[in-house]
């Protein structure tokens, strides 16, 4: 679907929790099509002139305003040269600076003060990237810009893709990132849990497992052995954003799941199980 709108010469919006390749996706297309692309991370910081470009002031006391001292911002050398121009946290951005970029979407140029009209060049796209999840300094992007887009929902990779993922990254193999995969995953369904842990999670679990191993010289961490609880805690409870009033903490949310991991003996009772022993870090 991406490819197929820049193809068609489409700007397009990537919406979708963290961690699920938004940004990895839109570089592997431009690389594979021979784009060039113009990166903006997108904050209450981002002002116009940040995202358009300005004239150098010191130079303006010199010479006055001129076509010659003004710095392309990345949506100047975007439109310029022809490029992608990607902003990450799309809602994270400023009103003002948003209305921005409605002339661009729509006549495919700027009007820039004291320096004039900057138009598109043929592969000019916008392509934007936002978490609907996450409403914390966020802000509603305007139906003037939303209606000049098209929008791609993308959402986690299923298990046996994130494994592939984990080891890839990790560089491990086995039981590990398997099991790493399933509890991270478990975060994403817990009741009381209203955003989970991302694939970076898992990967961040494999990885410190099997540091935290070599250094207390013991074999493979797995699930329901304390090297395994430890790093699992570590990684993924700073991650975990609980539903409003919940009582309980990300290390209480991580310690249950563990259980989920582990073989229960056929005598044990349901709801009897203990948390893994936990060693002082």
């Amino acid at each position: 679907m991406l490819t197929a709108s820049l193809t068609a010469g489409l700007h397009v919006v990537l919406e979708g929790p963290p961690g699920t390749g938004k940004s990895t996706l839109l570089r592997a297309v431009a690389q594979a099509a021979g784009l060039g692309m113009e990166f903006v991370e997108g904050n209450a910081e981002l002002t116009p002139a940040r995202l358009v470009g300005h004239h150098d002031p010191a130079l303006v006391l010199e010479t006055g305003y001129t076509p010659d001292i003004f710095v392309d911002g990345p949506l100047a050398t975007a439109l310029r040269e022809g490029h992608l121009l990607y902003i990450e946290e799309l809602n994270r951005v400023p009103e003002e600076t948003l209305n921005v970029l409605v002339g661009a979407l729509a006549e495919g140029e700027i009007h820039v003060p004291r320096l004039g009209r900057i138009v598109a060049g043929p592969g000019f796209r916008l392509i934007a990237a936002m978490n609907p999840f996450d409403a914390v300094g966020t802000a509603r992007v305007s139906q003037a810009i939303a209606d000049r887009m098209c929008r791609i929902a993308i959402g986690y990779q299923d298990a046996v893709g994130e494994r592939r993922i984990v080891k890839a990254v990790a560089g491990v193999d086995g039981a590990l990132p398997a099991a790493a995969v399933e509890l991270t995953r478990l975060t994403r369904e817990h009741a009381q849990v209203r955003m989970g842990a991302s694939v970076r999670g898992a990967i961040d679990l494999v990885r410190l497992a099997t540091g935290l191993a070599a250094l207390r010289g013991e074999g493979e961490a797995a699930p329901g052995d304390a090297t395994f609880a430890d790093a699992a805690v570590a990684a993924l409870s700073g991650r975990l954003r609980l539903d409003e009033g919940c009582e309980r903490t990300p290390e209480d949310i991580v310690l249950e799941l563990l259980e989920r991991l582990k073989p229960r003996p056929k005598d044990q009772p349901p709801g009897k199980a203990t948390a893994p022993e936990r060693r002082p870090t």
